[in-house]
């Protein structure tokens, strides 16, 4: 059954889950703690939790904590803390790649490659099997804290349908309104990624690193409307605004846009180095402002890519890009 704009984005905005009513607080280790909030002035700030991969305790309860300490009530989820927490196999945690330039015999690196394979078989049994409660649960936990969760990243276009309709059916578990994944070249991959969204009216967003420009999603926008853009816009000005600044590109595509990534970052000229927010060349007043005037509803997830000082974390320097947004909202 096919869609218009119109209906499938009705569709997805009542998915989401609602943030920042509820003033009472929460249950758990967070007892006490008032509930966050980051919708500011009609502009959500949220955050990928990527941000927190150098806390010690990288299970799905601990990034909640981050969250929470962070000011933060939307995040982009990593699919890792989803997946640990319903009970993923320890085979498809991930491992050990060995020492780099250590010599392996062929029997080695056949025996690693077998291993590789079993792993992977293993995990897609349990993707292809495993119950959706568990993910309802920790959308509960979640959004008891007062936290929604409006996108997971883990979908790879090179899965199986089977892991397709996985990876929909645990964003629909947890409340999403997208999935992102990297923005791939291959057209077939695009439509087919753009196919499964509008079945399952959970729209696929790409993400861009150095690839960004006015034009890097025009090959997937027309292939399907499934398919939105999570373009990462300090990578953009890092790449050098090609085809236009940032500020240009959402003027013209913020109607394709599920989320943006905001992160600060010098130009291309200037070495394109991850900087602590207001030192770089990224525009984030200026977006922030911009979406504000436009009543934007898609989220600006703060990203944290610059290097965190030795006498800090990554939950204070997210604190830091919050209160940046905050004051830049003003």
């Amino acid at each position: 059954m096919g869609y218009t704009r119109r209906e499938f984005t009705k569709l997805t905005l009542a998915a989401a889950p609602a943030i920042g009513l509820i003033k009472t607080p929460f249950p758990g280790s967070w007892l006490g703690q008032g509930r966050p909030q980051s919708l500011i002035n009609g502009v959500q700030i949220g955050a990928i939790t990527y941000s927190y991969r150098s806390m010690p305790d990288q299970s799905a309860e601990a990034t909640l904590q981050y969250i929470v300490d962070s000011g933060v009530s939307a995040i982009e989820l990593m699919g890792d803390p989803a997946e640990n927490f319903a009970g993923r196999p320890s085979a498809g945690r991930g491992g050990g790649r060995g020492a780099r330039g250590a010599q392996r015999t062929p029997e080695q690196v056949a025996e690693q490659r077998a291993a590789q394979q079993a792993a992977a078989a293993e995990l897609k049994a349990w993707r292809t099997s495993v119950s959706m409660d568990r993910f309802k649960a920790l959308r509960k936990l979640y959004n008891d804290a007062g936290v929604s969760i409006y996108a997971v990243k883990f979908l790879n276009p090179t899965m199986s349908d089977e892991e397709f309709e996985y990876v929909f059916n645990v964003a629909e578990a947890l409340g999403c309104t997208h999935t992102t994944l990297e923005l791939p070249t291959d057209e077939a991959q695009l439509t087919r990624v753009g196919n499964f969204a509008m079945k399952r009216k959970i729209y696929a967003a790409y993400h861009t690193h150095l690839q960004g420009s006015m034009t890097a999603f025009d090959r997937a926008f027309a292939r399907s409307p499934g398919n939105m853009a999570n373009v990462d816009l300090g990578h953009y000005v890092a790449a050098g605004n090609v085809g236009g600044t940032t500020l240009q590109f959402l003027e013209k595509h913020h109607a394709r846009v599920s989320s943006v990534h905001i992160k600060d970052r010098r130009s291309k000229d200037s070495g394109a180095d991850n900087v602590p927010w207001g030192t770089g060349d990224t525009p984030i007043r200026e977006i922030l402002q911009t979406m504000k005037k436009n009543a934007w509803r898609f989220p600006a997830t703060v990203e944290l890519e610059y290097r965190i000082p030795e006498d800090s974390d990554a939950v204070r320097e997210t604190k830091k890009c919050v209160q940046y947004c905050a004051e830049a909202l003003v």
